[in-house]
């Protein structure tokens, strides 16, 4: 017995984005540009493991890292300050959740994932600052081949993790969120936009 593909879910329902509420659309069409740069970087991380670390691939590393934090981060904090709640909420009500004592629902994975995102992308730009400063060139090609491994690892999860936020959070979202409390999400994630 083999547990269910990641990128099968028993009870996957996705949405077509047209039928979602703009501000799920939104979020949605952000991923759009998010799998992007992970394709690129995914690239770059080849291309040192191919050719050894060029003046090109550290540009398109960096190009990665400043990209996740201008874009995922601030993404990931509007889910977690707007959607995420009232979300969470609402699974537990509807009993879309763990029965443990704390019942655990999609969103706990979801925030879950947002950090280990940053933490996995904290590890590979330390290795990555690390590498050549080591006065040992085989040491730092050690740290070299780790920053590139942990990369794999944040290449992986937020392929999976965008995946799971498009075809099941999102569609969980449109039926237990009305188009009234999505409005009001909407204009305060707005309000906080032009604070910011």
């Amino acid at each position: 017995m083999d547990p269910p593909d990641a990128y099968s879910p028993p009870r996957m329902e996705p949405v077509p984005a047209q039928e979602l509420h703009p501000f799920l659309r939104q979020l949605r069409e952000e991923h759009v540009s998010f799998m992007a740069e992970l394709t690129a970087f995914e690239e770059a991380v080849l291309a040192v493991r191919k050719t050894g670390y060029t003046r090109d691939a550290d540009a398109r590393l960096r190009h990665f890292f400043h990209f996740f934090d201008q874009e995922f981060i601030p993404h990931s904090r509007r889910e977690e300050a707007a959607l995420f709640p009232l979300l969470h909420e609402r699974m537990i009500a509807d009993g879309e959740h763990g029965r443990a004592a704390e019942p655990a629902t999609a969103i706990d994975v979801m925030e879950d994932e947002h950090a280990k995102a940053m933490q996995l992308a904290a590890v590979t730009l330390n290795f990555l600052g690390l590498a050549f400063r080591l006065p040992d060139e085989k040491s730092g090609m050690i740290v070299v081949d780790a920053a590139l491994e942990q990369s794999k690892n944040l290449i992986e999860l937020l392929r999976l993790h965008i995946f799971r936020e498009d075809n099941v959070v999102f569609s969980i979202a449109r039926r237990l969120i009305s188009p009234a409390e999505f409005d009001a999400m909407q204009a305060r994630t707005a309000v906080a936009g032009k604070s910011n």
